[in-house]
């Protein structure tokens, strides 16, 4: 009579045992060999699962950055896989119910000044009211809940300053009318797919400026 172990394989080599787990089938990095190169489509894959996450909450705008720029350099399915390791596999379920902060769909400065920063949440459509003031909204720590977040901004004889973290898409098409708008991005362009900062509105005796650098 032959026993069998169910700690190794029929070949007698060790098997998994009874605490090891295997990575989900949504990963770009399941059933893989070490060192097996990724493909342009698996990049693609995984830069879709982080935007999701981006959406839902999961990364900030400058995570979701961060690790999309890492996917579109990454050589191996284990580089990829190890950049969604943190985030709930494709199709897992329904995302959490959000919690914290109530998302900001207004700020208002009226011979004042307004900023906001580090972690906040941006609502789907926001609105910016600048007059003989100042505002500052810096979006690299910020979460967003929508692929496209629209920020309208009315500018009168003041100034608007938005930061963004790279790899995110910047629309601008605000009007200036006798006053001046700047788009300045120095880092990478954004990867296929990725958030929507859309910024419209109208700027009058006034500035916008939109940039990924602070001291730019």
């Amino acid at each position: 009579m032959t026993e069998t172990n169910p700690d190794r394989t029929p070949d007698g080599a060790p098997g998994p045992g009874p605490g090891a787990r295997s990575r989900g089938a949504g990963s770009p990095g399941a059933n893989l060999t070490p060192g097996t190169r990724a493909s342009d489509a698996e990049r693609a894959q995984t830069a879709a699962v982080l935007k999701q996450a981006c959406v839902e909450g999961r990364l900030n705008l400058d995570e979701f950055g961060q690790r999309v720029a890492e996917a579109y350099a990454a050589r191996t399915r284990e580089d990829l896989a190890a950049l969604t390791s943190d985030l709930p596999a494709p199709g897992a379920g329904a995302p959490l119910a959000r919690s914290g902060p109530v998302a900001v769909t207004s700020t208002t400065a009226i011979l004042a000044a307004a900023e906001r920063s580090g972690p906040w949440r941006v609502a789907e459509s926001g609105r910016v009211l600048a007059v003989l003031g100042a505002c500052k909204l810096d979006l690299r720590q910020a979460t967003v809940t929508a692929p496209v977040t629209t920020i309208d901004a009315r500018v009168v004889m003041g100034n608007l300053v938005v930061l963004v973290p790279e790899g995110v898409e910047v629309d601008l098409s605000a009007t200036a009318v006798m006053g001046a708008r700047t788009l300045r991005l120095t880092g990478p362009p954004p990867p296929p797919g990725a958030p929507v900062v859309r910024i419209t509105g109208v700027v009058v005796w006034g500035d916008l400026s939109v940039r990924d650098r602070a001291d730019s």
